[in-house]
């Protein structure tokens, strides 16, 4: 007869069960996740200055495999079907890989505040990406308001930028980082509502964790890590909030959903991220910027609210 001892180690051992709650939980753990995510920029800035970009962009993957893969052991998930493993390289080509290697070359030549504008499309790609991977069906409000929050996004981010700067290759980088994790959020969305939030990006992590690994080894070989504190500082936020713990919230609300509603909470990142890098490096926030930061949470909280269409 089965112990209670078994009983409890068979529900750590079972897959995870579909991620369930209502519309306002699925927001509050998109901010949570938003709110994680607002720093990786500054972050990732701070870390290239003294460390390799290679490294700072597979280095972090391969931190956060080993913290998912401690939880995975320790907790005794189930492997995932053939099709899920298939799936989680989708998601970690995206998030785990792409993101992280395109945004960290692209900063080297570009400031956190021109980075910032960029990914203020990334909300509506997501949305994009998840009305074809979830079928969802945004309504007209939700598309207004999602397109007019990306042009309030952008454009506060250009204010905060001293202007419209030049383009240059690290823009194509850059875009390139948007559909990557666009389509990684959009598919890890889906998944995280099969094995479960943390279990998604956990196994995406290991999934990745070969191929980062040996990047990481070959740029350190190249180049020996000897940073700054607040390099090291930096690159360990990178590890555990960005490459990790944020994605764990992130994924839990785009599974709660609607995907393409929380995804625009995403709207608001940007400006996040001007106001830390005043905190943190110094710049100065003028009255624009705040003007255009409050008609984007506007926008925000109109496509979040919005229903699917019919």
């Amino acid at each position: 007869m089965p112990t209670p001892a078994h009983a409890t180690l068979d529900r750590m051992t079972s897959t995870a069960p579909p991620t369930t709650g209502t519309p306002v939980a699925g927001i509050a753990w998109g901010l949570v996740g938003v709110l994680a995510f607002s720093f990786t920029v500054i972050a990732t800035r701070v870390a290239v200055v003294d460390l390799d970009p290679l490294l700072v962009g597979t280095g972090r993957a391969v931190v956060a495999a080993a913290l998912a893969g401690v939880a995975l052991a320790w907790t005794r998930q189930r492997l995932p079907s053939r099709r899920q493993w298939l799936r989680l390289g989708i998601v970690a080509t995206g998030v785990v890989a792409g993101f992280p290697l395109l945004t960290s070359y692209a900063l080297t030549t570009t400031p956190a505040s021109h980075g910032a504008v960029v990914i203020a499309l990334l909300p509506a790609a997501t949305a994009v990406a998840a009305t074809v991977r979830a079928h969802e069906r945004p309504s007209a409000r939700f598309w207004v308001a999602s397109a007019a929050g990306c042009v309030a996004a952008v454009t506060t981010a250009l204010v905060a930028g001293g202007g419209p700067p030049a383009l240059h290759g690290a823009d194509l980088l850059l875009l390139l980082a948007v559909v990557a994790a666009a389509v990684g959020y959009a598919e890890g969305g889906v998944l995280a509502r099969e094995l479960g939030a943390w279990q998604t990006i956990a196994w995406a992590l290991v999934v990745a964790s070969p191929v980062m690994a040996a990047l990481a080894g070959s740029s350190l070989l190249v180049a020996p890590a000897v940073a700054s504190p607040q390099a090291w500082l930096a690159f360990a936020y990178l590890s555990v909030v960005s490459m990790l713990l944020g994605f764990v919230a992130w994924y839990r609300g785009l599974a709660i959903g609607p995907m393409a509603r929380v995804s625009q909470l995403q709207l608001v990142q940007p400006t996040l991220s001007i106001a830390w890098a005043a905190l943190l490096l110094g710049e100065v926030i003028t009255v624009p910027t705040i003007v255009g930061g409050a008609v984007v949470v506007a926008c925000a909280a109109v496509a979040v609210r919005s229903r699917a269409s019919r």
